[in-house]
């Protein structure tokens, strides 16, 4: 039975720090609301509509999106967790509520996103080629490794907490950034069982050759084609200049071609690699002419897609049928399944539909 996870970003409440860099009340919300058409036909700005411009340390915000996910059939969000070294945490507070609460009564799991934070990443106005950098992803060593999991240890604990093969998933965004990976992997092992939980399950993201993840401390890898869609790997440097030289960005791609090229119909069908595909993306909001933007997104090509991966997959061990959705609300870089104004909940109901019609829309909840 095919299992979809759904990566889940918690910016959507303001908070000291970007308040200080950005100014008092900056949340996701302020760059998708400023975003622009930058071609005919662009599809900018994007508003939402159901749950609007929701602040997320509203319990009843998490409730109707968990609902929507049910009904979609996804099996579980992934949050992103923000850990960068010497306790230092951001975004924490909406996943602690969860749990504190109890609520929602859907299934997570945690992605540490184990990046530093770029003043450009955020400001379209800012050259892509400036690398100042607002709060550093640090490594500091073994007690920076069992306080981290102390930290997440009550997330552990929650019997909401996703498991693959009867194991805690724990995704990690950039496998290759973490210096004593092999390290960080063993120890929290040793924690685990010291703590009376059952092992994890660690999953790496690989964005280029499968090839070089051979002998790894993982379990196991998500790929993410999207820079193969665009051909990112190559002249980016070149891209960025004439970025610049343009009024328009140059970095678009129709989304009808990019679901072809985000599919590997051979690896995608291995045992320990799971795919990451895309309802859409345009990160303008954020990068301006600097964006990649797949166009032409609609409900019955995310459908066309997503019913290709899961024939792809179908033949595994059930235990590792599982995608990976990016994301449930990236409203920013313009991933995301919930409604808009648009579309309505249009790609939801392309999935609750085809999960029924395929039979892998089954007891969904439950875990």
């Amino acid at each position: 039975m095919c299992k979809l996870i759904a990566f889940y970003l918690p910016q959507f409440y303001s908070f000291p720090e970007n308040d200080k860099w950005w100014g008092k009340g900056f949340t996701e919300w302020t760059n998708v609301g400023k975003a622009k058409k930058l071609f005919p036909n662009h599809y900018q700005p994007r508003v939402p509509a159901d749950l609007g411009y929701y602040n997320l340390r509203n319990a009843n915000v998490r409730e109707e999106q968990a609902n929507l996910a049910k009904y979609a059939g996804i099996d579980a969000f992934c949050y992103w967790h923000y850990w960068f070294g010497g306790g230092k945490q951001l975004l924490n507070e909406v996943l602690e509520e969860v749990v504190a609460l109890g609520k929602p009564d859907f299934p997570f799991c945690l992605g540490w996103a184990n990046h530093s934070w770029f003043k450009k990443n955020w400001n379209k106005d800012v050259s892509r080629f400036n690398n100042e950098v607002l709060i550093e992803q640090t490594y500091p060593g073994i007690e920076d490794i069992d306080n981290h999991f102390y930290k997440m240890l009550p997330m552990f604990k929650d019997k909401r907490y996703y498991k693959v093969h009867d194991k805690l998933l724990f995704f990690i965004y950039d496998p290759h950034g973490i210096p004593q990976l092999t390290e960080f992997v063993n120890r929290w092992q040793v924690l685990a069982q010291d703590n009376g939980l059952p092992p994890f399950y660690f999953i790496g993201n690989v964005t280029r050759s499968i090839e070089q993840e051979k002998g790894n401390a993982l379990d196991a890898y998500a790929l993410d084609l999207k820079n193969k869609a665009f051909n990112i790997e190559k002249n980016t440097v070149l891209r960025k200049g004439l970025s610049y030289l343009f009024p328009f960005p140059i970095n678009v791609i129709r989304y009808s071609k990019a679901i072809d090229k985000m599919v590997d119909d051979i690896l995608f069908r291995k045992s320990k690699i799971y795919p990451i595909i895309y309802p859409n993306w345009d990160h303008s909001p954020r990068a301006g002419n600097s964006a990649s933007i797949m166009h032409g997104s609609t409900p019955q090509l995310w459908g066309k897609l997503l019913e290709k991966v899961i024939s792809l997959i179908h033949d595994k061990d059930e235990g590792d049928q599982i995608i990976f959705i990016k994301s449930w609300n990236e409203w920013g870089e313009g991933n995301y399944l919930e409604p808009d104004l648009k579309y309505g909940r249009g790609y939801l109901d392309v999935m609750n539909k085809m999960l029924r019609k395929e039979n892998v829309y089954n007891e969904r909840g439950k875990w």
